[in-house]
Parts: structure tokens; C-alpha cells; sequence
């Protein structure tokens, strides 16, 4: 369960001495410091590292972070708004002591996500992980609604010893084929088995379309655990490689030409017990809000992608006929469609029926990405919002007139165009609040400013072995 609670100096009751347990516990079992992990709004997971044995002090007072980390780029260049961005100022890291982990990847060490306050204990605004837990408590408190999500994480696994940050694929196997899980199958089992000894429930693993990919999925939890998990799951599997002599990418694209890396978004919303995306007298069995929420993420699409696709990069992945959703339309286990409905087999349908949002991948922020999802949903149950028609085989298929008496779009094809949408879009703006919002904006931007006059695969080279 992940704590719900904003922290407070001096800690949330019972959390110094649960941590002082916590860090005996620890050091009797080898562990001599802990990673504090947050991910900036390029993306980016930034941390800090303390001694096991400051554990007690670090979750009473936290830890020091300046807050100009909140406009850091991909390539840590620094960009500024009227809030963040200057050196001034100092803000506290407080871990999540129910997420804390032992790193079965890297013996010596634990691992927590942070949520971050001012040094006069308030919230930070910049900080995606509480804007997450504010968004979910806001969904049940006037809703009724909660949420439980999952992130795919798709990687490109390559040689470690290749010259000069060239991507050469580890395995010489076909797409989803038996040659390249048996040529890299010590990797894969040493990575199942410390995913397990993490807690990690994984539904499956398998290689994936593109040279040297592969997929793993992982249980659904509520959204901000959903989030957490997908930090420590990358940070797994990276770690896994090092120890086997790899290398591996989470980047959107790690060529300029062909299919990229997703971490498609599935989430599922549900009242008391009951699933909305089952039982209900909608199609396929969504019920009356599931429907709207689903039109409602339909509606913001345009500007979500400059969340969910932030990089340069993410516009050489999100190309048509390629199954990464390109276009504004939904469709039942229709994998070109940007919001594909998941209804799960006959028998497990309450449980596993839910949504699948396409166009983003592993350079978004995975809390800002569930925060604007989720507030472009509820949106869509606020305004009793009509799900269009749905659309079956390819879209790009259809001719200009006909996506447009549907209502098909084609999303931003740059990151230039999705910050525009996103300027324009209110209700995600909102839901960031001001000063998130403006980060967001200035740091997309600069990304922009940073790769002009690149070709393709100078863009790809870029952002390669950032994520």
C-alpha cells in the first residue's frame, strides 16, 4: 500500500521509529545505503543516496534537493520559468517507507521513491509524485472513483561493448521468437528472479518487435504505486544488464527509422468492488463513466502527448502502422488505436477489463503521465462526455473527410506541435497546477532548442542511453 499522506518535518507519526527498524533490519541484511528516487519533467530518474544508517534522520528532516532539478533537460542543461530554475533555494526528499525495496540487482543496497516539500514543510509544486497522490484523492473524494494501473516497459538490449555509444543488438534473434529469449535466457531468469525477491508480481516477459527488444509487464496497483513500480522495475532490469556485460535503452527511439520503445499506459476505474469497464449496458460492457472516461481521453490527447511523448525522440516512435496509437480513436483490442479497450477473457472480465493508452513511452515522467490521464478521464465522467465511434482495423486507412466526420485525428507529429496543444489544453494545466505546467512547457521547449538541425538518427543518438 503507498502512503497517502503528505510528509512533514520532523515525520508523519510513527515513521522515525519504523524507519530506525527499518534500517537495523537492513544492515543486518548487508544493505549499506538506500537510493532515494525521483524522476524530473524531462523524464529523467534523479537520485540521492544516504547510509543505511541515516535512515531514522532521513525520514524525520529528509534530504536536500535544489529545486532547479525540476528544469533539467535530458542532457542536464538548465532552462527556466518565473518560478524554477534559478540556484536559489533547497528543498526535502522524504521517502515512502511502504515502497521501500532491497535491490536484489544491486547487493548493498535499498531503494524508495520520495515525495518533496518545502523546507517550511508544505508541498512542493513541482514535485510529480504528490500532484499523482493529489489527483487520485481528488478522483475518490468527488467521484467515488479509484484507479488501478499498470505501465509495459519495453527496453532494446544491447552489446556493452559496443565502440562510441552505438546501439549493436545483444541478441541476433527474430521478433518475439524463441532464438533470441534462448540467446539471452540467463539474462531474462536472473531478471525474473530478482523482480520476484523485489516483490514485483510479473504477469510475462518476452521479447519484443524491434532489433535486441524486450517486454515486461507487471501486476496492476493503485496509480501512484503503478508509477513507483515502473522506477524500480527499469532500475532492475538495468542493473540485471550491467551484471551480464549489456547494455540496455528505454529510450522512445535508439535508430531513426523504425519501431521504438512504448510503456503503454493500462488503467482501469472502479467503485467500491465493481470494475466500470465491466458488467455495464455499454459496449463491450463499459458502463456509462467508463465510456466518458474514455471519451474524455480521447478529447485531451493532442495536448497529453507532450506528457506522455516528451522527447525529441518519441516523434520518431509515434508514426503510423506502427502500433503506437497515433491517432484519436478508440477501438476493442484494435492495437493502432491510441486507446485501445482491453476486455479480458470471458470469465475474468470483472477483474480484467480496462483501458490501454498507446502513444506513450518510457521518457515520460510516469506520474505526470498517470496525473494527466487520469484528469483527462474524469473530465470526460464530468461532462457525461459521448464515446465517438469506434474504429476497426488501421485508421490511417481513412481518407481526410471521412477521419474527419468521425472525429480522427492524426496526434502531433513533433514535440513542438504537442506543447502547443498542451498550452491550449485548461484542464491538464490545471491538474498540474501552475508551476508543473510552466516546467512542463519550458522544458519540452528546450528539448526542441536542443536537437535543431539534427537528422533523424542524430536524434535517436541523443537520447539513446538517457532513459
Amino acid at each position: 500500500m503507498t502512503t497517502l499522506a503528505d510528509p512533514v518535518p520532523g515525520g508523519r507519526p510513527g515513521d522515525v521509529e519504523r524507519a530506525a527498524a527499518l534500517s537495523a533490519e537492513l544492515s543486518g541484511r548487508g544493505v549499506h545505503g538506500v537510493v532515494l528516487a525521483y524522476v524530473d519533467t524531462a523524464g529523467v530518474t534523479r537520485v540521492k543516496t544516504v547510509p543505511t544508517a541515516r535512515l531514522a534522520d532521513t525520514a524525520a528532516w529528509g534530504v536536500g534537493m535544489s529545486p532547479v532539478f525540476d528544469t533539467f533537460l535530458a542532457n542536464d542543461a538548465i532552462v527556466t520559468t518565473d518560478v524554477l530554475g534559478s540556484p536559489d533555494g533547497d528543498l526535502r526528499l522524504f521517502p515512502d517507507l511502504d515502497q521501500l525495496t532491497v535491490l536484489a540487482g544491486q547487493p548493498g543496497w535499498a531503494w524508495a521513491p520520495v515525495d518533496r516539500i518545502t523546507q517550511e514543510g508544505e508541498r512542493h509544486p513541482g514535485c510529480s509524485r504528490t500532484v499523482l497522490r493529489r489527483i487520485v484523492a481528488e478522483a475518490a473524494e468527488r467521484h467515488g472513483i479509484t484507479f488501478r494501473a499498470g505501465i509495459e516497459v519495453e527496453w532494446s538490449v544491447g552489446q556493452g561493448t559496443a565502440p562510441g555509444g552505438a546501439f549493436v543488438p545483444a541478441t541476433t534473434g527474430p521478433a518475439y521468437g524463441a532464438v533470441r529469449q534462448a540467446e539471452l535466457s540467463g539474462y531474462t531468469a536472473d531478471l525474473l528472479a530478482a523482480l520476484a525477491a523485489q516483490g514485483v508480481a510479473v504477469e510475462q516477459i518476452h521479447p519484443e518487435y524491434a532489433p535486441g527488444q524486450f517486454e515486461v509487464s507487471v501486476g496492476a496497483l493503485d496509480p501512484v504505486a503503478a508509477a513507483d513500480r515502473s522506477v524500480l522495475v527499469r532500475q532492475t532490469i538495468r542493473a540485471v544488464a550491467q551484471r551480464h556485460g549489456l547494455r540496455v535503452s528505454f529510450a522512445p527511439a535508439v535508430s531513426g527509422q523504425g519501431v521504438g520503445n512504448g510503456g503503454h499506459l493500462h488503467l482501469s476505474a472502479w467503485r467500491g468492488t465493481a470494475n466500470l469497464h465491466a458488467g455495464g449496458e455499454g459496449r463491450y460492457g463499459m458502463t456509462a463513466a467508463a465510456e466518458s472516461f474514455a471519451a474524455g481521453v480521447l478529447a485531451h490527447l493532442p495536448g497529453l502527448t507532450a506528457v506522455t511523448a516528451p522527447s525529441p525522440a518519441s516523434y520518431l516512435r509515434l508514426r503510423p502502422s506502427q502500433w503506437a496509437g497515433v491517432f484519436t480513436c478508440w477501438g476493442r483490442e484494435t492495437r493502432e488505436a491510441a486507446v485501445r479497450i482491453v476486455t479480458g477473457t470471458a470469465g475474468r472480465r470483472h477483474r480484467a477489463a480496462n483501458l490501454e493508452v498507446k502513444p506513450v513511452d518510457l521518457a515520460a515522467n510516469p506520474y505526470l503521465a498517470l496525473a494527466c490521464v487520469i484528469a483527462a478521464g474524469l473530465d470526460g465522467v464530468s461532462g457525461s462526455a459521448p464515446l465517438p465511434e469506434e474504429v476497426t482495423g488501421d485508421p490511417a486507412r481513412l481518407g481526410p473527410e471521412e477521419a474527419a466526420a468521425r472525429g480522427v485525428r492524426r496526434l502531433p507529429v513533433s514535440l513542438a506541435e504537442a506543447v502547443e496543444e498542451f498550452r491550449g489544453d485548461e484542464v491538464l494545466r490545471a491538474a498540474l497546477g501552475p508551476v508543473l505546467a510552466d516546467a512542463v512547457v519550458a522544458v519540452r521547449l528546450g528539448e526542441v532548442a536542443a536537437v535543431r538541425g539534427l537528422d533523424d538518427e542524430q536524434v535517436a543518438a541523443a537520447y539513446r542511453w538517457v532513459y
